[in-house]
């Protein structure tokens, strides 16, 4: 099963992939943040993949990098161990009642016990590296 089976609002990234989003492995962690409102847990990241059939729009202006922005909202628990200036890593989502989530990158460990996740934001750009 997809990742994006869990999500609240998965149509976005599946239109945007084709169905066939890339696997969360190898994501480049941007971001990490609480928020009392909701609770909430947000993470962006840098998706490992670009897609075959990009958006016109993103075609036109060369982008080569998609970003999403996770919310977990009704966050439960959340636990966080380590850092590291460059996160690459992988992220595993699962459902029973609950969200679950696992980010784990060379040096740092997040879990975290949510309600739902959703995309609160996809974007795409150049990235030069």
């Amino acid at each position: 099963m997809s990742w994006t089976a869990l999500l609240e609002n998965p149509e976005g990234i599946d239109s945007i992939f084709q169905g066939s989003p890339p696997r969360l492995e190898g994501v480049h962690i941007h971001e990490v943040g609480l928020n009392r409102e909701g609770p909430a847990l947000r993470v962006r990241f840098d998706l490992p993949d670009y897609p075959v059939q990009a958006p016109r729009k993103w075609q036109l202006q060369g982008f080569n990098t998609v970003q999403v922005e996770l919310l977990f909202g009704g966050l439960r628990s959340v636990e966080i161990s380590g850092f590291s200036v460059e996160p690459v890593g992988d992220i595993a989502l699962t459902r029973d009642e609950m969200v679950r989530v696992v980010i784990s990158s060379n040096g740092t460990s997040i879990q975290a016990v949510a309600d739902s996740v959703s995309i609160a934001k996809t974007a795409a750009y150049l990235n030069a590296r």
